[in-house]
């Protein structure tokens, strides 16, 4: 039988066998059975300390504080800040690997063209004693051709390495908005700690300018011997202690304000001008909603990352494994061939067409499949502790944060209510000490205490803000969108006399 023959006879064995074995590729996955890690299998089924009854999904939260000028720094720091610019091109790296692992899974093709010469002689012709002119061959080859290869799966091993990649993808996608996240909470952040610095050093100007008419009358009352020298000391160490304290919040500020700009890719101290002297956040002072789902921390995306990576170790587990048992893999080639460069486009004479295929089995490797094989578990351990971990932290600091948004709000209604009974309390000073009725002395204690309390106040209110952002970033961002939300000012009056009258008296 001829070459030819035995061609046309292998041939259709060779094509029923191929589709067969791609259909039977990828049946066998080795990875381990997915499931949730044990320590967070019962997760609670909603948080407590809360009091709404309502609780729905919310978009940009934080324009509930009715700040234009937050939104625009948020806005900002959202396009411009370069964690997030970072973890964006993690992403795209990211997203490269996958194509990259999904690649091996379909078949490769490679188009070919060569051309050769040779000219070597041949063993000359003998006449008696004397060698006759050698003669020549030659020989011309031009050729072209397409290349297929392609690998079966059938153990899973290119499968999973691309499902691994993918999760790897979807991994560094969350990390994301992770950064995303954090970039907003601490601009946040930031910005409340802007704002109460700046009500801080108000104050303490006014306090300042309080304790220095108070010194003063307490100096003449003791040259008059109407008061002790404790009361002068006192008074005196007062004043500079407020004194000593303001240049540190100004530092704390010019701090702050620098932190905020580099959040927005901003050298420090570019931003105090653009921000303007007048900053008036709106508190948000709704309750939590009652029955607060736990299912929301799926929306967390530190959770979500830590799933994925889960998910990334369990498929490589299986490709790992995969590699301890035999490969097949499959090759052919279509082309012409010809003696002469017309010759390569009569394709009805001068076809070519090799086909092979190839079985790979690992016999000793030096231990080093199944020491992968023990990396990739180990792993996946480390990635079931760490997914385990990240849900419970992640559960922890939503309670403590919802915990800590309810006493922060009753702490601020309860110095609120002293903020009225102080403004009161200076009022009436005021009033007495223009009547002639009480002392000077008097109004300008009134006055002082209604400056520490508005500084309280100040506080406290920054304190809420921040509890609230804790619990939106423990949560992942948003969960109520309510149709009316109750606000109250966040920065106090600005310092002032709280009553018309002269500064002078004993």
């Amino acid at each position: 039988m001829s070459a030819d023959c035995q061609t046309v006879t292998r041939l259709p064995l060779f094509l029923i066998l191929a589709p067969l074995a791609v259909s039977l590729a990828g049946c066998t996955d080795f990875s381990p059975p997915q499931q949730i890690p044990a320590p967070i299998a019962a997760l609670p089924a909603d948080f407590e300390g809360s009091q709404a009854n309502d609780a729905r999904s919310a978009l940009n939260w934080w324009h509930d504080f009715n700040d234009p000028v937050l939104n625009r720094l948020v806005d900002e720091a959202l396009i411009a800040n370069l964690d997030i610019a970072e973890a964006a091109a993690r992403v795209d790296e990211a997203r490269a690997q996958a194509r990259l692992a999904g690649a091996a899974r379909f078949p490769s093709v490679s188009g070919s063209a060569g051309a050769s010469y040779s000219d070597s002689p041949l063993a000359g012709t003998s006449f008696g004693n004397f060698a006759g002119p050698a003669s020549r061959l030659t020989n011309e080859t031009y050729s072209t051709g397409l290349n297929f290869a392609y690998e079966l799966d059938f153990w899973g091993r290119i499968r999973n390495d691309a499902r691994a990649a993918r999760a790897d993808l979807f991994a560094a996608e969350a990390d994301l908005r992770t950064a995303r996240l954090g970039v907003l909470a601490d601009t946040i952040a930031t910005y409340f700690e802007v704002v109460d610095l700046r009500t801080q050093i108000a104050l303490s100007v006014g306090t300042i300018d309080v304790l220095q008419d108070r010194t003063e009358n307490t100096e003449r009352r003791y040259d008059r011997g109407l008061a002790s020298s404790f009361e002068l000391y006192q008074i005196r160490q007062d004043y500079r202690n407020i004194q000593s304290a303001l240049p540190q919040r100004e530092s704390q500020l010019t701090a702050a304000e620098g932190r905020l700009a580099v959040l927005l890719g901003r050298y420090a101290g570019t931003l105090r001008e653009e921000m303007g002297n007048q900053l008036t956040p709106q508190l948000v002072f709704e309750p939590i909603p009652a029955g607060l789902p736990a299912d929301l921390l799926i929306q967390r995306p530190d959770v979500a990352a830590a799933a994925q990576r889960f998910e990334a170790a369990r498929f490589r587990v299986g490709a790992r494994r995969a590699e301890l048992f035999p490969s097949l893999s499959l090759s052919s080639s279509l082309g012409t061939q010809s003696g002469n460069p017309s010759g390569i486009f009569d394709i009805l004479d001068n076809w070519v067409l090799n086909l092979g295929a190839s079985l790979t089995a690992p016999l000793f490797q030096g231990g080093r499949i199944r020491a992968n094989i023990d990396v990739a578990e180990a792993r996946y351990a480390q990635q079931t502790a760490s997914y385990a971990r990240t849900v419970l932290n992640a559960y922890r600091e939503v309670t403590a944060a919802l915990e800590d948004y309810e006493e922060q709000r009753q702490r601020y209604t309860l110095i609120f209510g002293q903020l009225q009974e102080a403004r009161a309390s200076a009022n009436l000073q005021a009033e007495r000490y223009a009547g002639g009725v009480s002392s000077f002395t008097d109004y300008l204690d009134a006055l002082r205490t209604l400056y520490q309390v508005q500084s309280s106040l100040s506080t406290a209110g920054r304190d809420v803000a921040l509890a609230q952002l804790a619990v939106h970033r423990g949560l992942g961002g948003g969960w109520t969108e309510a149709a009316e939300i109750s606000t109250v000012p966040l920065v106090t009056p600005s310092p002032g006399n709280a009553a018309d009258g002269e500064t002078d008296g004993s």
